[in-house]
């Protein structure tokens, strides 16, 4: 059994994110990890970033394509890459952070749309967007309040563009059906609504309340692989 990590959106170096996880998890039970780059942000070789939603799925089904069994991980934006990966002969779970679990025809764009306070994002240049408006304070403030400013800043040197098609790109399949599937919800969450959470939550087999903000994987990983060793173990 290997875990596989897919990180949200505009960011980079997937590994960072998810490493105190994966490191835990790794002393507690040698299970391997791997942290899917996202070609959307640029993190290919590289490469300058790929066009969006379809060259992510490609990306997270590659790495499947190497292993027997696995647990997929996805943070935010990352469950919308599930859903768009389809379905894995190797997926054995799925485990979603704060994440998305789209129907077909959703891009990502449309599922943020109706949030009362959304993150701000605009085109910074012809086929790219980023966050806007934000510095390492307030961005710490609003994604990572439960973590160290160290941690913060280290979080916003890590902040990237990304392919507009990542966000324009409706879905054209839904991954997490049939799938068995736990939905963490983060209830001190300052980006993605509780209300939302728990819209995207029902649609799992199950799901369980973590007091985190965005990031528990960052700033309560033994949350996160309590859930995981979970699956492993019972599988």
């Amino acid at each position: 059994m290997d875990v596989v990590f897919v990180h949200g959106a505009l960011v980079r170096d997937g590994s960072w994110w998810w490493q105190s996880t994966a490191d835990l998890l790794q002393r507690r039970t040698g299970i391997r990890s791997h942290a899917v780059a996202l070609p959307s942000c640029g993190e290919i070789d590289g490469a300058p970033p790929a066009d969006g939603l379809a060259a992510d799925a490609a990306a997270l089904r590659h790495v499947l394509d190497q292993l027997d069994q696995a647990v997929v991980v996805g943070h935010s934006y990352g469950g919308t890459v599930i859903a768009q990966a389809g379905h894995h002969p190797s997926v054995a779970h799925l485990l979603f952070v704060s994440s998305y679990l789209p129907d077909v025809g959703q891009p990502q764009g449309g599922i943020m749309s109706d949030e009362p306070d959304p993150v701000a994002v605009a085109e910074v240049r012809p086929g790219m967007l980023g966050v806007t408006g934000y510095d390492a304070g307030s961005f710490g403030a609003r994604f990572l309040q439960d973590a160290d400013p160290a941690t913060q800043q280290a979080a916003w040197s890590r902040v990237t563009e990304q392919a507009v098609g990542a966000f324009a790109t409706p879905t054209t399949a839904a991954g997490w059906q049939g799938v068995d599937s736990t939905y963490l919800v983060c209830t001190e969450d300052r980006s993605t609504t509780l209300g939302l959470q728990r819209h995207h939550a029902a649609r799992a087999t199950r799901s369980v309340d973590l007091p985190t903000g965005h990031h528990p994987f960052i700033t309560r990983p033994d949350l996160v692989a309590d859930a995981i060793e979970q699956f492993v173990t019972t599988t």
